[in-house]
Formats: structure tokens, C-alpha cells, sequence
């Protein structure tokens, strides 16, 4: 048995016609009207195979395909749905079709799994609405109840909740929508590497053995706006001098106190007034911290914290630190991975095991069940861009991979 390249192309190319910005990368964030035509295609596609299929109340796609014994715990496939601005066609959904050309392989080669099949679709992994990622995988695992969705805001100041009831969801039925972790006998994600490793060293596959951890804080600095040529150098209260320091250690921050395996990023930078001829009075910023390992991020941002102050003090500025996202480095499951390994073996696939230095909705998942995460190498390791590309050939090997590891799932 194997999945079908045409279909997993035409399934691909259909949706990454859902794009708010044509032309210019693929741009679907959840909630959208894109959002809601990619899922109106998929939708159809899993009635056509006899799925019962819903969207919860957080944006889920949701469907299943019955077993054989109904009272034994699902089996989980899938990944996210959602793109970030000017994203590739590739990220997020290539899990999601391989999930669907799995379920039809089993239906047209009418095979009855013991285990019923849930297909899942996440909303919010990349955080582009609402600056924290995952959401849709925290909710339905109880991370995040129905209660703490009005606290979270948007771009615009509108609450997660608010959201929901816009899109014609029912935020109160999120609570009721909760996976068990009694139910779930495992989740498995194939997804596009985001890297380079694979595609640098011709390999077919990544077995991923854990998932990195994230520290996402901003920082803002507030000094003093005043006239860019009226004001001594020795006089001012320039936040974006400060800022400008901060940022430049980073990297050094890194060397001295984190792992080779830990990386910190400052994406997002935003400066006040921002006008030529005025000193900066507020600059904020972003620093993104990843790792396996909890403790070498701790350090890392108990340093960042520290640096952040010592600078705002020698400039008698004042500093403020807030966390926007915290993440536990999350390792995979041992059993699973042998599975997909004696797989790859038997086929001759070239492979490796690997970290995944991005996060995804496998680690919120690991905290209720076992997980295990294929990848697939993304063409010169671009992800989150336009140009991001992996060959539909490596979709189809990743895929059929991903389909004889469920089998073998299923007769546990």
C-alpha cells in the first residue's frame, strides 16, 4: 500500500490557493476567510470518506474514521492549519493532507483499523493572531479553559473569545471538547523540517526525537523623547541606545550561559516616536529563546533579564520585562520512534534522528499522550517564506511512512 502523489499534490495545490496574499507567500491565518475555505475543502473531502467530521470551539478541525472497536483509545494524525504573513505552502498543512491521503489509502484498500482514527486540523499554531502560538492543541488539552480566552487579546485589542463568537464559533463548548488523555492511544505529526539538516545532507526523513522549548519575552525601554539636535549627548534619555546594547549581546549572552543546542532570536522590534529627528522615548523588543533543555534557557534569560536592567540603570532608564510565552522542551516517544525507524530502515530511506528547534502542536500534545513526529526536508531549509518548498516526492515517502507507522500503531 501507498498513498498517492497526485493526490497529495492536488490537495496542496488547491489549498495553497487560500491566501490573503497572492503572489506574495501564503497568508491564511485561523478565523479567516481563507482559513474557512481551506477547511470547507477538507471538510468535503473527509465526508466523501464516511468521516464524521466537526469544528470545535476553538477552530479545531476534528474528524474521525470508525474502527473496529469503538471503546478502545483513538489514534491522533495531523498538524496545523494556520499560516504566519507572507508564509509557504507547505508548513503546517503538508501534516494535515498526509493525516487525509492516510485515511483514504485505508478506505480504498478497505482496511478496518482497531483503533478509530482522528483526524486533526489545529488552529493557531503559528500565534500570528494573537503573538502566542499553539493555542488551538492547549485548549482542547486543558492548558487553556474557556474562562482565560477572554484575556487574551489580538493586534486590535479584541479578546480570543470575541474572536471565536465572530467566526461563528462557540467558545463555551470548549470545555465540554477536551481531549482525555484515557481516550488517546498517541498523536503522530509529519511536518516539513523548517531547517536545513536534511536537504544540507541529502536525507529522506528526520525522526524527531524531541521538541525545543521556548522563553518569549518583550522588552520595553522607556527614556525620554526631546529634540534630535537640541539635546547634549550627555543629556538625553535615549531608549533606543539602551535597546541597541541589549540587543548586540544577545548572541554573547547565549555563548557564556546557554548549550550549543540553544538559540535566542530579537524578531520584533518596534521604536517611539520612530521619526528621524527626535530622540527615541520607548523602544520595545522581542527575545525568543529555544532549547531542549529547561535549565540552559532559564540561565539564558535570567542573564538577558539582568543585562536589560544593568544597561536601563547606567542610562537611568526605566525597564520592563514581560513574559508572552513559556514552552517545556518536550522529548518524544522512545517506542513510537522505534517504529518509524524500523520503517525507514526496511524502505532504505535515508534518515537521521534529529531535535526540532521549532515548536509544534506535538509538544503541547506529549503532555497527554505518547507522540511521535516525521519530517520532511524543506529545500534549502526555508520555512515561514515564500520560497519555502519541499518536493512533493519527500511528502509522499514522509507520508507513506507515516501510514505504516499508524498500522503498526494500531495493532498495539
Amino acid at each position: 500500500m501507498e498513498t498517492s502523489l497526485a493526490r497529495i499534490k492536488k490537495d496542496i495545490g488547491t489549498i495553497q490557493k487560500f491566501t490573503s496574499t497572492p503572489g506574495q507567500g501564503c497568508t491564511r491565518f485561523s478565523y479567516s476567510i481563507e482559513d474557512k475555505k481551506a477547511k470547507n475543502y477538507l471538510i468535503d473531502e473527509m465526508i466523501s470518506l464516511g468521516m464524521d467530521v466537526k469544528i470545535d470551539g476553538v477552530g479545531n478541525l476534528r474528524g474521525t474514521y470508525k474502527g473496529q472497536c469503538e471503546n478502545l483509545p483513538i489514534i491522533l494524525v495531523g498538524s496545523h492549519m494556520d499560516t504566519v504573513k507572507h508564509g509557504g505552502s507547505f508548513d503546517g498543512i503538508t501534516g494535515v493532507i498526509a493525516a487525509l491521503e492516510v485515511i483514504r489509502v485505508l478506505k480504498e484498500n478497505n482496511i478496518n483499523t482497531k483503533h478509530t482514527i482522528g483526524l486533526i486540523g489545529f488552529a493557531e499554531e503559528e500565534g500570528s493572531n494573537f503573538g502566542a502560538t499553539t493555542l488551538g492543541s492547549k485548549v482542547i488539552t486543558g492548558k487553556i479553559a474557556s474562562s482565560e480566552l477572554k484575556n487574551i487579546k489580538n493586534f486590535e485589542g479584541k479578546s480570543y473569545y470575541e474572536v471565536l463568537e465572530e467566526s461563528g464559533l462557540n467558545p463555551e463548548n470548549i470545555d465540554k471538547e477536551r481531549l482525555d488523555k484515557k481516550d488517546i492511544l498517541g498523536m503522530l505529526e509529519l511536518h516539513i523540517e523548517q531547517s536545513i539538516v536534511l536537504d544540507k545532507n541529502n536525507l529522506s526523513i528526520g525522526i524527531v526525537k524531541g521538541i525545543a522549548g521556548t522563553r518569549t519575552y518583550g522588552v520595553e525601554i522607556i527614556g525620554e523623547s526631546n529634540h534630535a539636535g537640541a539635546t547634549p549627548m550627555n543629556m538625553r534619555k535615549d531608549a533606543l541606545i539602551a535597546a541597541s546594547e541589549i540587543i548586540s549581546h544577545v548572541n554573547d549572552i547565549v555563548k557564556e550561559n546557554g548549550l550549543s543546542t540553544t538559540v535566542a532570536t530579537v524578531g520584533k522590534i518596534e521604536c517611539h516616536p520612530n521619526v528621524s529627528n527626535v530622540i527615541a522615548e520607548k523602544v520595545g523588543f522581542t527575545i525568543d529563546i529555544r532549547d531542549l533543555d529547561d535549565y540552559a534557557m532559564d540561565r539564558v534569560l535570567k542573564e538577558v533579564i539582568n543585562y536589560s536592567n544593568r544597561i536601563s540603570d547606567k542610562y537611568e532608564l526605566k525597564c520592563n520585562i514581560r513574559q508572552i510565552t513559556s514552552f517545556k522542551g518536550t522529548k518524544t516517544c522512545e517506542k513510537i520512534n522505534n517504529i518509524i525507524e524500523d520503517i525507514v530502515k526496511s524502505r532504505g530511506y535515508s534518515y537521521c534522528k534529529m531535535l526540532s528547534g521549532a515548536v509544534h502542536d506535538s509538544a503541547v500534545m506529549a503532555e497527554i499522550t505518547d507522540v511521535g513526529m516525521i519530517f520532511v526536508p524543506s529545500k534549502d531549509g526555508k520555512s515561514h517564506v515564500p520560497e519555502e518548498y519541499t518536493s512533493f516526492e519527500d511528502i509522499k515517502r514522509g507520508s507513506d511512512v507515516l501510514l505504516e507507522t499508524l498500522l503498526k500503531l494500531d495493532k498495539i
